[in-house]
Parts: structure tokens; C-alpha cells; sequence
């Protein structure tokens, strides 16, 4: 059945905000915001998000798992879906990502009968639909079983609490450390349990112990978590159990046939460990038949130690009314996230706007996970970070919000990322489960670096270290991982295809996968080390600006398509173009081995941030240039079937994928503002809404709800220099804290009229360019001040925005 959700009515609890903002921003977030796609009660082409108990940056994310309706239509990697059964209540998800699932870790399960056909090791056996509505809410989860159970769930950092309400008659809590979220049959990076322990303590009110798991999107190491739980009410009766393993793992013991086995019960001991056969343990907690009663569960996770895991609960969730839980979280979101942007809310508020404002901060704040003290791989005294998910999606806006707006975190995240560079040899362009991978396209955490180094973020980072290690990324051809999804070159860290690079200045098509949009982000990944040696090692600087135009070498003028000539183009390692059939408006697939990733040479050739005035200048001038850019927006151009991550969209233009994000703005660079804002406000109201189908595809830890902040603020960050374009305001008056305390006053006068830009004045002054640079207003606050109408007007005539990676290569075509 369709399930039918509740949003934010009725919310559990208002807390009691700081001296100074007692306002509940929490009532206006939408947590099942892309929660569907195009298909209602589908997940397919949705965002893919976690639907449960969390805190911002939380390593804890407390939710229900599900079962895979249909796998042609499944997206589980969040846990919660619209329409599979329960199979338990876990404390790890990821939030927005595509891929092969991760996490469902650690779990319980409530169940009101064990006899058969139930069998424990088999959750298709007692997995439980759901009935009338799922309520999710900032810090707060519920939702009624078929068994009559009915689920509430909330969190802290490390912890989760959960209250189970039993019908009248049996009540059990199945602990299962095997539980994990299964990928689709076929899948190249399979997620697996690989041994685990637990034992009874406390007469049967709590359990300890520990689950080691392996693969999974990443293709990750093992991995160990530790865990301690306790329950309200002791049980009557509490055993430990086993069953064989039968998940055909490669290189580890397992039977890997047979059917599902029953369980073996361990009347005689209260520990069971899985041995070297990796058995599958658990335990069964049973309070036997009797009235209605709820029972509730703590349990805290480390990958520590269980010592660890049970000192989260003493010291975050002491109390074992979970609306207390709820309130402390709500209080978290307000003070350390909603409050650091205020917008009105008295009676002419625009409320759709609200929602959409205060449920994308949420979502951009659910990854990565701040793990601090919680590295189980090496001591330091620095911050460790996990769940990037990855730099290839978020490097475009997203971390350049956390700059503005979450100026400490960020300043953490990448602290923790130069530690694991010291320890591990590389960035990772994408991290989960302590281990690096995927790698997507370019070494991406060279944009996030420069882009905070450039705007001046220094604190306790040691840049010295964070350019040694942005060195590696752009010198250091990483080791082969023979990873089935691409066997060319290494997919868990690095460039891949450095060595074309470093031997050519491009990524040819006969040595390596995604030739066309490797060469792009390569390029960029240069342009930014050219930034932060400017400061930290300047004899490199022209070495890597000159790099960062690789670009140029695969821009084929002889290619047309739509009647425009000139695009980026496959070309072989001995300089020859391919033009055998090519058409730039294919990627033939957009995947791993293709020309192109996750978006086709159309959009690729839009995307060189650092010298658009090349760019314009190689696709025939300001005329063409505007031209072909219309050409992107118009509807039933495309004709490359993008799956799930293009569902429903016609244009070349595709919001649901990150390396368009910059592209409606790009009118700014020919003093075409209007059309920006035009372009932009398009793709914003039909794309994004307050509703389960509301955002374009995943939201990919967030992106996706960063580039609308973006748009909602009126602005759009460039990423890797200090510059943001001018769009246009949603909210007539807008206080966005940055940097910790300054305030960043955006005033939009006329916007009843009309959203089309008539004047900008900026910290009081006339602003005649579509642009401004950080230090203006970001780095100590300052005021923006539009004046809006209904009329596209052309009303800047300074300057057009900088193209600092401007370099003019002699390319030799022959």
C-alpha cells in the first residue's frame, strides 16, 4: 500500500530556544522533502533521503529499515522508503546517495510473535507493513507496524532512543547484529556482515557487544562497530542465538549456499561470538504475553570500544522519556542551524517559501559525519570526519555554504581531511565506513581546499599540509583497485587518469573511462592548486595554471551538433580526435566507463568556471555563447536517458545533476543578469517543492537543497574563487549569520512587483557589476540591497565576472 505522510503537523514538542531567539524554526523543515520521485509512493528518482532521529552532523542516524518493493523502483540507501516493510530500527544511514547501499546498522526490531512461520534469521519471514501515517519531524520518527506495534524513534550525537507501544499479547525485541541494507541482485560493491559478538548483561535489560561489517558502495574495509542497548522494563526471558552465514562473500568463510537457515539458540550461555565461520549472532528479548505496554530501548554506538558506546547514554540520553531526547535535538537544530538565517514570518510570509528555506538547511546539515573521537584507525589530536558522500557532489555549493554559515565545522572537516591525507596517502573524494572511495571524476577536495583557502578560512588548519596533500592528488598516480565498476584505474582515491594527464594534458579515450569529463575536472582541480600556491608555494602557481586549461586540448571545433560547432570531444593518446560517430548530445550512459559522468559533452562544455572567458570566445563570441545557452533550457532537446537521475527532465539543462549547477548563472558572464535569474528561477519553482516528489533526483548529501539556499539567498557561490553571482532574492529581508557573528543583512524591495533585478546597492553603494567578491560583505557582514521588479532590465554595466584561470593554449588539432 501507499503510505500518506503527516509533515510537520502536530509536532511533538516546542522547545525552549537561547536568550535572544525563541523562535521554533523546526516547525517549517519538511523532513520527507524528496522523499518520492515522479512516481508517487515510489522512491525512484527521489531524494533518496534518511527519514529519522538525527542531529546536525550526528554519527548517529536513528530510522527504520525496508524492504525493496520492486528493485527496478528501489532507492534504500536512506533506510526508509515509501513502501517496503519494516525490517528493523537502525543507528547508521547515509542520506541522499545513490549507489549501493550502506549502513542499516546496529538494529532492533519489535515483534509480536516468533513462533513459525517466523523465522529470526529470515526478515521476509516477520518484516511488517506499515499502516496510516509516517510523522517525521526535526528529531523525531514514528510509525505503526501491521503487528500493531507502534515505533517512535529520536536521537542524540552517538545514541539513539526508541519507544516500542505493544498491542495486548506478546512482545519481543529481536537484536540481530547481521542486519544490514541489502543491495539490488547484481550489484558490483555488495554490502556484507562479516562476524559480530553480543552478550546479555543485566539479567536481561541489556546487551553488548559488536558487528564487523565490509563493501558496500564504497567497496569499503571492514569495518567494527561496538554497541550497548538496555530496555525501560527487564525481560522475562533473554537468549543469544546463531545461524549460518550464507552470503556468498568473496575471500571470507561462509557456507555461500543453501537455503536460509533457523537459528541456533544459546540456552546455555549468555555470549555468542561468530568464530571463523563469520556466523551470523544475535540475541531475542522477550517479556512474554501480557496487556498493552511500551517499552522503551537506549542505545548508544562506538567504534571505540562498548565502554564508549555506553557512555553516550549516560551523557546524552540520561533521561528515558524520549520527548526529552526530541526536545535537546530540537533545541540543537535551532541553535546551531536554522537560526543562522532569519526571514520573516509574521503574516505576509510566503510559507512555501519558509519550508522550503528551513527544510533544505535541514537536509544540507545530515552529511558528512563529525566522528571526532571516534577514529578507530589512528590516534591525533585532530578532528576525523566520515560519510563524504561525496566531494564530487558537494564541492559545488555546498561546502561553500558551510564556509558562511557553519564557519567552525567546516574549518573541522578540514582539519580532518588533510589527517586522513598524513595517515592514509590520499584526500578522498568520497568517504564511508573509515575508508576512501568512491572517486567520481576529479580529486574534488582540491576545489573545497582552495575554495576555503581563497575566502581566507586559516583558524587551526596547517595549509602548509593541506597543499602537500592537494600535491599528491595532482603528482601521485594512485594504485589500481581493479574495481568492477571501472577496472582502468584506481576508484578509491586520486586521479585515476593522472598518468594521461601528467604525460598529454588530457585524459585520452583510449587509455582511460569518462575521457571528456575527467579532462574538465581535472582542469579545475588544477586551477585551484594554482590558488593556494599563490600563498603557500608560489613557484607552483603558473606550473598548475597552465595545467588547468587541459581543457583546450579536447575542444574539437569541427564537431557540431543543433547547429552549433565546436565542443569538447574524445580524443585518442596520439592527438587524434575520434569523430566516428560521436555526438555530443550522448554519454552513452553517463556512468563509470563512459564519456561522460552523469552528465552528457552538451553539458560539460558549459562547465569551465575558471575561464569562461575562453570559453566564450572558443564557442564563437557573446552572441553564440548566449545563444547555446538558451539552447540548454529549451524543452525536448535531450535525448540521453539519465535514469533516476534525470526522471521527467527534457532539457539538456539538469538540475538533478551537480555539474549543471553554475550553468543558469553563466549570463552573468556576459552581462546578461536578467536570464540568469530567469533561467534560475525557472529550474527552482518547477523542480523544487514542499513535497515528497521536491527536490530533482538524489539530494546527494544535501547538494541538491544547497544550490536552492543559494537560490533562495539571491546569490550563487562561484566554487575555488572569492566571487558570488548576483540572482535574485525570495525573501524580502534576509539576516544570514556568517563567519560565526557578522550578519549579512539581503533586503529585496519590489519583490511583490516582480523578481528581476532594477539595482543592487551593496554595504550602501551602487553596484553596477552582477558580482561580488567575499571580503565585500562575507568575511565581516555588510548589507546587500536589491531593488526588484517586473521588468528583465539590463542594469549592470561594470565589469563582467573575473575568469582568473583565463590561459590561452596553443592546441595542436592535428
Amino acid at each position: 500500500m501507499r503510505l500518506h505522510y503527516s509533515g510537520v503537523a502536530g509536532f511533538l514538542a516546542l522547545a525552549t530556544m537561547a536568550v535572544g531567539d525563541s523562535v521554533d524554526y523546526s516547525q517549517y523543515v519538511n523532513c520527507l522533502m524528496g522523499s518520492e520521485g515522479p512516481i508517487p509512493g515510489k522512491g525512484y528518482g527521489g531524494g533518496d533521503i534518511f527519514v529519522g532521529g538525527t542531529r546536525p552532523f550526528g554519527m548517529v542516524k536513528a530510522g527504520i529499515d525496508t524492504t525493496a518493493a520492486n528493485w527496478t523502483l528501489a532507492v534504500l540507501n536512506g533506510g526508509w522508503t515509501p513502501d517496503g516493510n519494516v525490517t528493523g530500527v537502525s543507528m547508521m544511514h547515509e542520506s541522499g546517495t545513490g549507489g549501493e547501499p550502506k549502513y542499516g546498522l546496529i538494529s532492533q526490531m519489535p515483534l509480536t510473535s516468533v513462533a513459525l512461520p517466523v523465522n529470526i534469521l529470515d526478515n521476509n519471514t516477520y518484516s511488517q507493513p506499515r499502516l496510516g501515517n509516517d510523522t517525521a519531524e526535526v528529531g523525531y520518527f514514528k510509525t505503526q507496524l501491521q503487528n500493531g506495534v507502534t515505533i517512535e524513534i529520536s536521537a542524540s550525537r552517538h545514541a539513539g532512543i526508541m519507544d516500542y507501544s505493544f498491542p495486548e499479547g506478546e512482545r519481543h525485541v529481536l537484536v540481530d547484529v547481521s542486519h544490514f541494507l541489502p543491495g539490488s541482485p547484481g550489484d558490483y560493491n555488495g554490502q556484507f556482515y562479516i562476524g559480530g559478538e553480543i552478550a546479555i548483561e543485566d539479567d536481561g535489560k541489556a546487551y553488548s557487544g559488536y558487528g564487523t561489517y565490509v563493501g558496500g558502495w564504497n567497496n569499503g574495509a571492514p569495518f567494527t562497530i561496538y554497541f550497548y542497548g538496555e530496555f525501560s522494563i527487564a525481560s522475562k526471558s533473554s537468549r543469544v542465538f546463531s545461524g549460518t552465514n550464507t552470503d556468498p562473500m568473496p575471500r571470507y568463510h561462509n557456507l555461500a549456499n543453501g537455503p536460509i537457515p533457523e537459528p541456533v539458540y544459546g540456552n546455555t550461555s549468555h555470549t555468542i561470538t561468530s568464530g571463523p565461520m563469520n556466523r551470523r549472532v544475535g540475541a531475542l528479548f522477550s517479556w512474554g504475553d501480557g496487556p498493552a505496554e511500551k517499552i522503551t530501548s537506549r542505545l548508544g554506538i562506538s567504534f571505540i570500544s562498548v565502554e564508549k558506546a555506553r557512555s553516550y547514554i549516560d551523557s546524552e540520553i540520561s533521561s528515558w522519556n524520549l520527548t526529552d531526547t526530541v526536545d535537546a535535538a530540537v533545541r540543537e537544530w535551532n541553535e546551531d542551524v536554522f537560526s543562522k538565517i532569519h526571514v520573516p514570518l509574521d503574516s505576509s510570509a510566503n510559507m512555501t517559501n519558509v519550508r522550503l528555506l528551513y527544510s533544505s538547511l535541514y537536509f544540507i546539515h545530515l552529511m558528512p559525519s563529525d566522528r571526532t573521537g571516534e577514529n578507530p584507525l589512528w590516534q591525533s589530536d585532530e578532528p576525523y570526519w566520515d560519510d563524504f558522500y561525496t566531494m564530487w557532489d558537494i564541492s559545488r555549493c555546498t561546502t561553500s555554504l558551510y564556509l558562511i554559515l557553519q564557519t567552525s565545522y567546516f574549518e573541522s572537516m578540514i582539519r580532518g581531511l588533510i589527517d586522513i591525507w598524513r595517515h592514509e596517502g590520499f584526500l578522498p573524494d568520497g568517504r564511508s565506513g573509515n575508508w576512501n572511495g568512491l572517486v567520481q571524476g576529479g580529486s574534488d577536495a582540491d576545489n573545497v581546499f582552495a575554495d576555503a583557502y581563497i575566502k581566507g578560512l586559516r583558524g587551526a588548519i596547517n595549509w602548509t599540509d593541506g597543499y602537500a596533500a592537494m600535491k599528491t592528488n595532482a603528482e601521485v598516480i594512485p594504485y589500481n583497485t581493479y574495481d568492477p565498476k571501472d577496472l582502468s584505474a584506481s576508484t578509491k582515491e586520486g586521479r585515476g587518469a593522472l598518468g594521461d594527464w601528467l604525460e598529454l594534458g588530457y585524459v585520452s579515450q583510449d587509455r582511460n573511462t569518462r575521457c571528456i569529463s575527467r579532462t574538465v575536472e581535472y582542469s579545475l582541480n588544477d586551477f585551484a592548486l594554482s590558488q593556494v600556491a599563490a600563498g603557500e608555494m608560489p613557484g607552483d602557481q603558473q606550473k598548475y595554471l597552465n595545467r588547468s586549461a587541459g581543457w583546450q586540448r579536447i575542444w574539437n571545433p569541427e564537431v557540431t551538433s543543433l547547429n552549433y560547432t565546436g565542443f569538447l570531444a574524445p580524443r585518442f593518446s596520439n592527438g587524434i580526435f575520434n569523430n566516428s560517430g560521436y555526438d555530443p548530445l550522448y554519454c552513452y550512459s553517463c556512468e563509470m566507463q563512459a564519456y561522460t559522468y552523469e552528465a552528457v559533452p552538451w553539458e560539460y562544455s558549459f562547465v569551465i568556471p575558471h575561464d569562461v572567458e575562453t570559453l566564450i570566445e572558443l564557442m564563437g563570441g557573446l552572441e553564440t555563447f548566449e545563444s547555446r545557452l538558451d539552447k540548454m533550457f529549451e524543452p525536448g532537446v535531450a535525448v540521453q536517458d539519465l535514469g533516476d537521475n534525470g526522471a521527467g527532465i527534457t532539457t539538456l539543462m539538469n538540475i538533478g545533476n551537480e555539474p549543471d549547477f553554475a550553468t543558469p548563472y553563466l549570463y552573468n558572464y556576459i552581462n546578461k543578469q536578467a536570464k540568469s535569474v530567469e533561467q534560475s528561477r525557472t529550474l527552482a519553482n518547477e523542480y523544487f517543492k514542499d513535497a515528497p516528489y521536491g527536490i530533482p533526483g538524489n539530494s546527494d548529501a544535501g547538494a541538491m537543497n544547497s544550490w536552492l539556499v543559494w537560490q533562495l539567498l539571491g546569490m550563487y557561490p562561484v566554487a575555488t574563487q572569492p566571487v558570488y553571482l548576483l540572482a535574485s532574492p525570495w525573501f524580502p529581508d534576509v539576516n544570514v549569520t556568517v563567519n560565526g557573528s557578522a550578519t549579512v543583512r539581503i533586503t529585496a524591495t519590489g519583490l511583490e512587483e516582480g523578481y528581476y533585478v532594477q539595482g543592487v546597492k551593496i554595504n550602501g553603494q551602487n553596484w553596477t557589476k552582477n558580482w561580488f567578491e567575499h571580503n565585500d560583505v562575507m568575511a565581516e557582514g555588510g548589507t546587500i540591497e536589491f531593488t526588484l521588479g517586473a521588468e528583465m532590465t539590463d542594469w549592470e554595466t561594470g565589469d563582467v565576472p573575473p575568469s582568473p584561470g583565463h590561459v590561452v593554449l596553443n592546441v595542436d588539432l592535428t
